[in-house]
């Protein structure tokens, strides 16, 4: 039986970092370079992926994504927060995907069943509005229509 890891929050990683210390850990993830650490490479992606900003949110999931593929032992740290990190950037596919994955193997874990539940229903209230779009255009499509043809008449 796995022992439950502990997260990070949804709400907590919806808080952007202050400007200084996400510059702290860009100059020391730019000064070690190539060679950055499994540790600093982690913390930058996860500094970006906290970060209102999109293209930095966009920066952490490609980290992380590298860090999952070369980094066995920070794989399940790299899927949570690259769930979150899709989820945020509107990507609910990917970041359910990912989420899955990390509930095979700690099923019971909160935080992991939390940010799924979120998902779900950003899904499901985007399923509902694609919905509601797509029902309101065939009612406009159906209103033309009938003015077309009772115009011929």
């Amino acid at each position: 039986m796995n022992a439950t890891t502990y997260y990070a929050s949804l709400e907590e990683c919806k808080k952007p970092l202050p400007n200084e210390e996400l510059e702290i850990l860009a100059k020391q993830y730019n000064r070690e370079g190539d060679h950055a650490s499994i540790q600093t490479r982690f913390n930058y992606a996860w500094g970006l992926i906290k970060s209102n900003d999109p293209e930095h949110q966009r920066m952490g999931v490609e980290i992380l994504t590298q860090l999952f593929k070369s980094a066995p032992e920070r794989r399940r740290d790299s899927l949570y927060y690259l769930s979150i990190g899709c989820y945020k950037l509107g990507d609910y596919t990917n970041a359910r995907r990912y989420a899955d994955a990390l509930l095979r193997y700690d099923p019971t874990n909160p935080q992991i069943n939390q940010l799924r539940q979120e998902i779900e229903d950003k899904l499901n209230k985007e399923g509902m509005i694609g919905m509601a779009i797509v029902g309101g255009a065939v009612a406009v499509g159906a209103a033309v229509l009938g003015a077309m043809l009772r115009r011929r008449r």
